[in-house]
């Protein structure tokens, strides 16, 4: 059952996050057996009442009683729209339904077209303009559109006067929290590494628009003494630091000593083949993170995307399958070339029956990627004593280019 949370900020402000518990694959695509948070704000002024966001559509009968605990529906004002996408504006549409859509909705220019096309709805709508300012109720807004973050519609906004951004998708993570804000060390600790995954999944096509909106919000010089996101924690005891690990996960920027393997293995050569790079890598001092698909276990995708990029090399070894790559890994090796900075090296090992094909497309993908694949190593059927000395020079190889980036 999704616990709910309505906890006042301040005189002006209230959150409202449902935890999702129950949904198994974001987008219908990523694992994430630890949930999610879907966060709203309510804006109280003088006379204005500003909605910011909502939850999925699921939870929308949620929503509105949570808002009749505060409020009258139909006193609500003004809806801001930071990202159409429907985890956060699915809920909307029965909002403004029983606000007699009386509201006027804040958004991109391109939303009151996405309000048409996902719901079917027309709505009083006020395009706003990057870093147009509005007065409502003695809050002053100011709106910044920071496109592919990680849509093109995506806008923050700014509460002057008291240092909050409402960020949207940005700043956000994977996972329930134990807690509201980040007031908790050990709660950012255990919370980072959902962060990671989170920027490296659902941003990491976009990643070159992180520091570019950065950026334009440093140019303003706002004085930002909270984030608050729509998903995950809210960041009012050290807002830098998420912009900074937001920043440092874009730029692929890698942890001193880490190597993540990850295999398939049909019938346990390529897993074999791992076990003789793991162990290698553990003589060499490396913290090695292994992940394998076999016919016992399948790895989380969108974690091997989370500890591919802050990585120091990556190691994939996939066997042959009906003249192309392993399918699992092909899919893996697809994500990472589109996702991942390509400044890492990588090395690239396979099997095959009777004829190698694997490791020279995987090669071939990577480095159309602009990777740097280091060395491919190529054998047949299970890895003698022969096949493990190459694969132990292609190891140092690797290590050698490490340490060289």
């Amino acid at each position: 059952m999704p616990k709910i949370h309505s906890k006042q900020i301040s005189k002006e402000l209230s959150l409202l996050r449902v935890d999702d518990d129950e949904v198994r694959y974001f987008e219908a695509l990523w694992e994430i057996e630890n949930g999610i948070t879907y966060n709203s704000y309510l804006l109280t002024g003088e006379d204005e009442v500003i909605l910011v966001d909502g939850w999925k559509r699921e939870y929308a009968d949620d929503f509105s009683e949570t808002l009749k605990d505060l409020i009258d529906i139909r006193d609500i004002t003004h809806v801001i729209v930071h990202h159409m996408e429907p985890d956060h504006s699915g809920s909307l549409v029965k909002i403004l339904e029983e606000n007699g859509f009386r509201a006027e909705v804040l958004g991109h220019p391109l939303v009151r077209g996405m309000m048409r096309a996902f719901y079917g709805i027309d709505v009083k709508f006020r395009a706003v303009k990057d870093c147009e300012r509005l007065s409502l109720g003695g809050l002053h807004l100011e709106f910044f559109h920071t496109p592919w973050l990680h849509w093109p519609e995506t806008i923050m906004t700014y509460l002057r006067g008291h240092g909050i951004l409402f960020s949207g998708d940005a700043f956000g993570g994977f996972s329930i929290p134990p807690a509201i804000f980040d007031d908790d060390d050990e709660v950012v600790s255990s919370y980072l590494p959902f962060v990671r995954e989170y920027i490296s999944t659902i941003i990491g096509s976009y990643r070159q628009h992180i520091p570019r909106n950065v950026k334009k919000l440093m140019d303003q010089r706002l004085e930002i003494r909270m984030i608050a996101p729509a998903h995950g924690l809210i960041w009012r005891k050290n807002p830098e630091r998420i912009i900074e690990y937001y920043l440092k996960i874009a730029d692929g920027i890698p942890e001193e000593g880490k190597v993540l393997v990850i295999y398939a293995s049909m019938y346990g050569s390529c897993e074999e083949a791992g076990n003789i790079v793991a162990e290698e890598l553990k003589k060499q001092g490396k913290r090695v993170i292994t992940y394998g698909f076999t016919d016992v276990r399948w790895a989380s995708i969108n974690k091997i995307i989370g500890d591919a990029v802050d990585s120091e090399s990556l190691i994939i070894i996939a066997p042959t399958y009906e003249n192309a790559v392993f399918p699992t890994i092909s899919h893996v090796a697809d994500l990472i070339a589109r996702k991942i900075p390509p400044n890492k090296p990588i090395l690239v090992l396979s099997s095959h029956g009777w004829a190698g094909v694997a490791g020279k497309k995987l090669a071939e993908r990577f480095r159309s990627a602009n990777f740097s694949v280091i060395d491919v190593v190529e054998f047949k059927g299970k890895p003698d004593e022969d096949v493990k000395k190459r694969i132990l020079e292609s190891v140092s190889k690797l290590l050698s280019q490490s340490s060289t980036n």
